[in-house]
């Protein structure tokens, strides 16, 4: 089975919407009060007519206006004038990124692990956002009023998992459905209950439930400087398939 990098990078946007985005010759400039750089950041989603040392000054003026860094997503795609620019403006790389795929086909779950009792709804709910932000320690009144809007306004079928210690969500994991792919998404444990397979149990059950769902093929995001994860990812069939970065100046 073929994995095309357009399609992926289409399905990302669709999965992840920014709390304000706006259209510039063939880009999506995307602002979410600087939540996380892919909703904070220029992507190139067609082809350019205006001059890039022209669309560059605009962003940037852009970003200054809403009050945040002016960030560029580089991936495959894109035309390699563009980074040559930002270079010789002084952006630099942060937050490299890998693109990991899976047939579902190849998709083999390791029955040794579980079961636990996950809470599992074709839906986000409240608790689960809460949860999420407990886990990662979001504390930004901004981040936490404008957030749960933005999952509000994922467009696609979702599947939300997780896992509780008494009244505690101590595990999340969000699968969203798109064409024949499922995107998997938010995969967070409690550092204290980390070891016991919790992410493990959660990635199967999103990818089980995506097959019923019609899905064919997965994909998720994953820091490349994060080895235990990617290693994880690697255990369960995933596979890197591009990498993508961050211009940042």
């Amino acid at each position: 089975m073929t994995f095309d990098i357009k399609t992926i990078e289409d399905l990302s946007l669709n999965a992840w919407p920014s709390h304000q985005m706006q259209v510039y010759d063939g880009w999506l400039l995307r602002f979410s009060y600087f939540y996380t750089h892919r909703t904070n950041s220029v992507e190139q989603i067609g082809p350019s007519i205006l001059p890039f040392e022209e669309k560059v000054t605009y962003c940037e003026q852009i970003y200054r206006r809403w009050q945040t860094p002016c960030i560029f997503k580089i991936t495959p795609l894109c035309d390699p004038a563009l980074e040559s620019l930002l270079i010789d403006k002084g952006y630099h790389i942060e937050h490299k990124t890998n693109v990991m795929v899976l047939d579902l086909s190849t998709f083999l779950p390791d029955e040794s692990v579980g079961p636990f009792d996950l809470n599992i709804q074709e839906h986000i709910p409240d608790a689960w956002i809460q949860g999420l932000f407990d886990l990662k320690h979001t504390t930004n009144p901004i981040h936490r009023k404008i957030v749960p809007y933005m999952y509000a306004a994922i467009p696609k079928d979702v599947i939300s998992v997780s896992l509780r210690d008494q009244d505690r969500i101590i595990a999340t994991g969000l699968g969203i459905l798109d064409r024949d792919y499922i995107g998997i998404y938010a995969i967070h444990v409690d550092e204290a209950h980390r070891g016991h397979h919790y992410a493990t149990q959660i990635i199967q059950t999103l990818l089980k439930k995506g097959q019923q769902k019609g899905a064919s093929r997965a994909y998720l995001q994953v820091v490349s400087g994060n080895h235990p994860a990617i290693s994880l990812y690697r255990k369960i069939g995933f596979r890197k398939l591009y990498t993508y970065w961050f211009r940042v100046k």
